[in-house]
């Protein structure tokens, strides 16, 4: 498997992913909103582009679709609930459907609520699996619910199926955010030394067009929204509200976390 995380440069600083087949050259485009650069690169590897996947409805994500199918004539799969949303869509996905790319790649779609409630992430089967994971999770953070989500849903989709992933595996997120959730990692727990040296690296000269790729068990350690039981942020937590509980559950660090870094 070949994948080419494509930096945008734009005000919303998303990354397009192409997944494409070594034996076939077949390659699918996973929300091409810069769909020349995504039909550019494409062109350079010699790649055909037969598939669009979109995470979810946002039109930052969405954008590229009617250029990339009048382009290529590509089939576009999306969330089978998100037809309302998205227009044109071929194959509306479910939990545990696979995407097959040419004859050498497999992807398992999960479903994953929280950012939208019609979102989904895929899954590479494989020796080395890679979650391409739209605005579920970022790297060191988790997606925002303001636009058609809902809190309790992503805490679910964290600990129910995240969690539950193989520490290699390796994130490709819709967005970079990495800076500005570094910081706030830091923020909730000002003891986090792994965090502090990742900043320090990328304050010190990063490139989004070079990304920083984590995987589950560097976010166990950078992630704020992966260390629920630690004690330093519960503390933290306690000490800011009153109506903070004394022993509070996952569900209760997890939310009071979103709820502030949506003002972060």
């Amino acid at each position: 498997m070949i994948v080419r995380q494509i930096w945008t440069a734009n005000k919303w600083r998303n990354y397009n992913y192409l997944i494409v087949c070594r034996a076939t050259g077949e390659a699918l485009a996973i929300d091409p909103l810069d769909h020349e650069k995504c039909l550019r690169e494409a062109a350079e590897g010699g790649w055909k582009i037969t598939q669009i996947l979109n995470t979810h409805h946002h039109g930052d994500h969405i954008g590229g679709n009617e250029a990339m199918i009048a382009a290529t004539g590509a089939r576009l799969l999306a969330h089978h609930q998100a037809g309302d949303k998205i227009s044109g869509i071929d194959r509306g996905l479910q939990a545990d459907d696979i995407v097959s790319v040419g004859t050498t790649v497999q992807l398992k779609i999960l479903d994953t609520p929280g950012h939208t409630m019609s979102h989904v992430c895929a899954l590479s089967l494989g020796d080395a699996p890679h979650l391409f994971c739209g605005d579920t999770l970022f790297n060191a953070g988790a997606g925002n619910c303001h636009n058609g989500g809902h809190p309790d849903a992503l805490y679910r989709t964290f600990v129910e199926q995240l969690h539950k992933l193989p520490e290699e595996t390796r994130i490709y997120p819709g967005h970079d955010y990495l800076e500005n959730n570094l910081r706030f990692t830091l923020d909730r727990e000002p003891g986090n030394a792994e965090a502090r040296a990742l900043l320090d690296e990328v304050v010190a000269g990063y490139d989004p067009a070079e990304p920083f790729i984590s995987d589950i068990g560097t976010e166990r350690s950078i992630n704020t929204f992966f260390r629920l039981n630690n004690e330093e942020i519960v503390q933290k937590l306690r000490a800011e509200s009153a109506d903070f509980p004394a022993h509070p559950t996952d569900r209760d660090v997890f939310l009071r976390l979103r709820e502030l870094r949506n003002s972060w």
